[in-house]
This record gives structure tokens, C-alpha cells and sequence, in this order.
């Protein structure tokens, strides 16, 4: 967040940061094309895509003649007004606000540039840097302040950029507010010496080398070495953090601690001596990063000398700029061959896991009786964070390849059923054990006939899950339906029978449908 002096210069900082923020990505552009190593490439690709997405706004309050206002200075503060007032649209196509968007760490708007709104009374945990051109006293310096340095996870602190001095008006401030000298206090210094952060840096910096150490990876073999060398050593740091879960969790934490002390050094010439320190931790995670984001089958096979079977088919994703591969046809004897030749197993596990768990993630959403296969996956993981020796990598690698093996062939049941697999989660939910044949038959068209009804009819209202009369009229549809004599569920089915299907329809209905098309049954296969 950027604290302007007044609304005038909140529009002249904005026309100047987008000239700078733009001119920076067209020199990412460039230094991208001389990227040679893997790891770098998908870091730098990585900052360059966060660069191009970040939305910058700025927020002032509205005040009679505006635009006259800030016509006479060459601006146009129209379209901000109206940014300020309609907000963004995401990619579902919903609009949400401009508070609310930058609430949300994970939202797209991560500039604020501001002249007195948002300063008081305004909660932005993830809140990490704030800048302040704007002289501020008293309370609303505090205030202030305090916007940067809410807790949130993965924040170790706030960083204040002061470009008027306030450091006295801070201590002052303090002084009155925080129990201070004038009421009897002992007022601590309110920033801490540099030499102490610089200390801090060093320290975590040390843990990551300690760490990487005693399980035979150098960090200092990142930093001196290039080309293949280099990237051999970044693929053995990668081993060393995945030898199970815990050591995984625990080593991006570390990572962590380092980027959030480097970031409270970054002003100070200090920092310099730890700049490549930072960087090589930074392309280790970085690429642990990717691993967990860009993980699919058709990645592991590329990574495993690129075996695949020429029952494959090849599929052209735009997004990733090459080739994804049906993994319904993979050959996973020859995949199991290449697992047993690479030197990565841990990580190749790892990234297995990941494509196992996006699979399993999307299938429980989409059908909420798939528990079996979640208690099933909890286990392989819990036998394989219990051992370390090589044995008991190689055992999950095979329980996993026969677990994602088993999820492509769920991922096909909908297909035997004669069902999608929107209609199949509602047979699911229906079904009971000892059904006759004609039985069977005639529940997968209730199934098909009432989610075609519900959705021509009751879930087309807008936000209907947020109105107790909605949802009540949803549930009272899907009990008349399944009580009808006709159309509804076999005679076999008891009154109370029939009444907990008709619940379970509803709360399957009301997670899967806030709106329509379903977001649920939107997502791509993985």
C-alpha cells in the first residue's frame, strides 16, 4: 500500500508506476529468453506471469466536481471512480469489491495506493509493505502502521518504506499510545538496528545450509557451479526436502523465514552480502513450487526420460507450450522402469503425490461417497512418512502408481454407469445395497430427470443458497420429486428412506451448485 499526500498525487503515482511496472516486464521478457537452466526459467516465467497479473488501483473518496478537478492537472480519475465503485470481475464472471478483493491475499489486487482511505479502522492481515509519503501524527500514524504488521501465515513481519521522516512522530505516537515515558513506561525503540536484522538473515540463512548439509545437498554447490552441474545440485536439494512430508513442510518453512527477514533488510546496502544466498534458496523453492503447481503425469514421464507408451495420445495445451498426455492410455510398466533407473525418487514420489492428490481432490467433489479412496491415500502416505529407507520409497511409488491407476479407472465409472458424472454422484447418493436390475435402471433416470428439473428450474435463481426460501424450495422440490409415484424412487424404498436420500440430494446439491454451470463439475481433468 502506497499513503499519497493528497488525491492529486495518489493519480500521478499511479500513471507512474504502471509506466515502470510495464517497462519491467518487457525486461523480464527479454532477460527470459537467455534463461538456460530449467529451475530458473520456471522461477523467472513464474515472477513474470505474477507481474502481468498484479492489479494496481487507486482508492480516494469521492468529492463534488472531481473530474473538473483533476482534468485541470491532466488526469482522469473517471475510470478509477468507477473501478472504486464497481469493483473487479473474476474469472467466474461474479464482480467483488474493491475491499474485499484486496482482503483476499490470493486476489489479483495487490497495490493500493491511497490518500486517507483505508487507513484507520481497515484489517489487511496479508498486508506486507506499506509506503508512506504522507506526513501522519498521533493515532493515525498508529493506525497506520499497524496495517503491516497484522500476523498472517507466511509473514514474518512488516515493512515500513518512510520517505518523510516519522520516526519521531512515531515515538511520540508511542509514547501516547502504548503505555510509554509519560505513563510510567519504558519505551522500547520502535525499529530495530539493522546490524540485528541483518544477523536474524544470516542466521536463518545458516539453518537452510545446516539443513541441506545432513542429508548430503550443498547449497554452496548452487551458488558456485552453472549448466548441468548446477542443476544436479538443485535437483539434489530438491531430495534432500522431500525425504518425507515433515521434512518437506519443515525445509519450505525455513525458505520462508529467509525471504521474510530478506525482505526486511531490502532497503539497507547490508543486504548485498546475502543476495545470492537468497537467490539459490530461492530457485530451490521456487522449483519445489513448480513441481507442486505444474505436477501431472505426462511432466513425471518427461522427467523420467520421456517413456511413454505409442498408445498415448498427445494432446497440444497452449498454456504450458507443449504436450499433455491422456493418462488413461500411459503405460505405467514403462513408467515403473524409468522410476527404478532415476536418482530422484523422493521427488518423482512427491510429485506423484501431487497429481494424485489434484485427481482425488477434484473426484471427492465431485462425488462425496469417493471417502474410501481418501482413507486409502491417507495410508500409503502415513506408511511412506513412517520409513525413509530406499525400499519403502520404492513400495509407496508402487502403491501410488496402483492408486492413480485405480482413480482412472473410478474416473471411468460414470462411462459403464451410462451416466456424466454430475447424474452418477445423484445415482451414488440414491442407491441402496440388494437394488433389482429394473431397480438400478429406473434410479439412473431419476437421478438424470431430477438434476435436469433442478437445474431448469430451482437452481437458476441467483445466490439461491444464501436465502433460507430458496434453499427450502430446493429441498421441498427434490422431496416431491423422489415421493412422486411415477417418476420418483422405487416403492422398495421405505418413508424414511426415501426422506434421508432426499437430504442427502440436498446437501450434495447445495455444495455442488451455488450457481450454474456447477464450478465443481467445471474443472479440467488432471
Amino acid at each position: 500500500m502506497l499513503v499519497c499526500i493528497d488525491k492529486v498525487t495518489c493519480l500521478r503515482m499511479y500513471n507512474l508506476i504502471r509506466e515502470q511496472w510495464e517497462r519491467r516486464i518487457i525486461r523480464l521478457e527479454a532477460e527470459l529468453k537467455h534463461v538456460v537452466g530449467a529451475d530458473e526459467r520456471a522461477q523467472s516465467e513464474q515472477h513474470l506471469a505474477w507481474m502481468r497479473a498484479t492489479k494496481i488501483a487507486v482508492i480516494v473518496s469521492e468529492e463534488q466536481g472531481e473530474a473538473e478537478k483533476f482534468m485541470k492537472w491532466g488526469l482522469d480519475i473517471i475510470p478509477h471512480r468507477k473501478l472504486i465503485k464497481e469493483g473487479f470481475v473474476d474469472s467466474a464472471g461474479e464482480r467483488i469489491d474493491v475491499e474485499t478483493a484486496f482482503k483476499n491475499g490470493d486476489h489479483q489486487f495487490r497495490v493500493a495506493i491511497v490518500c486517507a482511505m483505508w487507513l484507520t479502522g481497515f484489517d489487511v492481515p496479508s498486508l506486507g509493505t506499506l509506503y508512506l509519503d504522507k506526513p501522519l501524527k498521533a493515532h493515525t500514524l498508529m493506525q497506520a502502521i499497524a496495517r503491516a504488521n497484522r500476523v498472517a501465515d507466511g509473514k514474518d513481519n512488516g515493512l515500513i518504506v518512510d520517505y518523510c521522516g516519522i520516526l519521531k512522530n512515531l515515538r511520540q505516537a508511542l509514547a501516547t499510545f502504548a503505555n510509554g515515558p509519560a505513563a510510567g513506561g519504558n519505551l522500547d525503540e520502535p525499529t530495530r538496528p539493522i546490524a540485528e536484522l541483518l544477523a536474524l538473515l544470516a542466521e536463518s540463512i545458516q539453518q537452510v545450509r545446516d539443513f541441506l548439509r545432513a542429508r548430503g545437498a550443498s547449497l554452496d554447490t548452487i551458488l558456485q557451479t552453472s549448466g548441468f552441474e548446477r542443476n544436479a545440485a538443485i535437483l539434489i536439494a530438491k531430495e534432500a526436502a522431500n525425504e518425507n512430508d515433515e521434512t518437506r513442510k519443515r525445509f519450505e518453512i525455513m525458505c520462508r523465514q529467509v525471504f521474510s527477514k530478506f525482505k526486511a533488510c531490502l532497503n539497507e546496502p547490508g543486504i548485498n552480502d546475502y543476495r545470492h544466498d537468497y537467490d539459490a534458496i530461492n530457485i530451490i523453492y521456487r522449483s519445489l513450487e513448480h513441481d507442486r503447481e505444474q505436477a501431472d503425469i505426462s511432466d513425471i514421464i518427461r522427467e523420467l526420460q520421456q517413456v511413454v507408451d505409442d498408445s498415448i495420445r498427445p494432446i497440444q495445451d497452449p498454456k504450458l507450450g507443449g504436450v499433455l498426455y491422456d493418462i488413461s492410455a500411459i503405460n505405467f510398466d514403462h513408467l515403473r522402469q524409468e522410476f527404478a533407473r532415476t536418482q530422484a525418487k523422493r521427488t518423482t514420489v512427491q510429485n506423484l503425490k501431487y497429481v494424485i492428490e489434484q485427481k482425488l481432490a477434484r473426484l471427492l467433489s465431485q462425488n462425496p461417497l469417493r471417502t474410501n479412496y481418501q482413507a486409502h491415500y491417507e495410508e500409503i502416505v502415513s506408511a511412506y512418512n513412517s520409513e525413509k529407507d530406499r525400499q519403502t520409497i520404492e513400495a509407496t511409488f508402487e502403491a501410488l502408481m496402483q492408486f492413480a491407476e485405480d482413480l482412472t479407472e473410478e474416473e471411468q465409472h460414470a462411462m459403464r454407469e451410462g451416466l456424466d458424472e454430475e447424474s452418477l454422484a445423484v445415482f451414488d447418493l440414491l442407491a441402496k445395497p440388494d437394488l433389482t436390475a429394473k431397480e438400478i435402471k429406473h434410479i439412473k433416470q431419476v437421478a438424470k430427470d431430477l438434476l435436469a428439473t433442478l437445474k431448469a428450474e430451482k437452481l437458476n435463481i441467483s445466490h439461491w443458497t444464501d436465502k433460507e426460501s430458496t434453499r427450502d424450495a430446493v429441498l421441498i422440490a427434490i422431496r416431491d420429486y423422489l415421493w412422486d409415484i411415477r417418476k420418483g424412487l422405487p416403492q422398495s424404498y421405505t418413508p424414511e428412506e426415501v426422506q434421508q436420500k432426499a437430504d442427502y440430494v440436498f446437501q450434495h446439491v447445495r455444495r455442488a451448485y451455488p450457481r450454474l454451470p456447477s464450478p465443481i463439475y467445471q474443472q479440467p481433468a488432471s
